[in-house]
């Protein structure tokens, strides 16, 4: 008896050792960062962003200005300057050069305060989400981020049939995503990072 109880024991043990490892590594593969993770790089300015303009010692031309649609803003004594697409600091210089002309040696300091971004890095979620919408793309942003942000998947949507068209390099390329199984079941492998400029395609089921 002592022999064959230790032999289960023994085995139970070893079970739960192989459990362990395994457990470890989709772990590991899960939380591993992603190839397709996108580089880091300055937010840029983009239509119906906010943005605050301070001139050092000069209130009367300090305030807050919404991008217009074309990416322009206009502030007192400076009309029509291109923002989009700019960080704050590359905005700020801009404006200091344009104010150089009224202004002897201004100091500028552009504080973002309302953020879109530009449409051409934005995440656009299309098809059978509760709601569909263009969203701003922030840095380490990954699927289900995406998903929390559109309030999930309709009752009739096709959720493991679901689709990422991201171009790259040129091409444009479309990448098979599984909803259902992320937010069904928690299956944290089918949580993909996305990247600036991603449309996420949701199509709804037939049947």
């Amino acid at each position: 008896m002592n022999a064959l109880r230790r032999a289960l024991i023994t085995r139970v043990l070893a079970c739960a050792s192989a459990a362990i490892v395994l457990a470890g590594c989709r772990t590991q593969h899960a939380l591993a960062p992603a190839e397709d993770s996108a580089p880091l790089h300055d937010y840029l300015i983009g239509p119906g962003d906010s943005v605050n303009i301070l001139v050092w010692r000069n209130p009367e031309v300090s305030l807050t200005v919404a991008v217009r649609p074309d990416g322009k803003i206009t502030t007192p004594l400076v009309e029509d300057l291109m923002a989009s697409g700019k960080t704050s600091t590359q905005l700020a210089r801009d404006i200091e050069q344009a104010l150089g002309k009224f202004i002897q040696q201004p100091v500028v300091t552009v504080i973002v305060t309302n953020f879109a971004g530009p449409y051409a890095e934005q995440i656009r979620v299309i098809g059978a989400a509760a709601k569909p919408q263009a969203l701003p793309y922030r840095q380490g942003m990954s699927l289900m981020d995406v998903l929390i942000t559109v309030g999930g998947i309709t009752d009739f949507a096709a959720g493991n049939k679901a689709s990422v068209i991201r171009v790259r390099d040129g091409a444009q390329q479309q990448m098979r995503v599984r909803l259902d199984d992320l937010l069904r079941d928690g299956d944290i492998s089918a949580n993909i990072m996305m990247r600036p400029g991603d449309v996420l395609l949701i199509p709804e089921s037939f049947f």
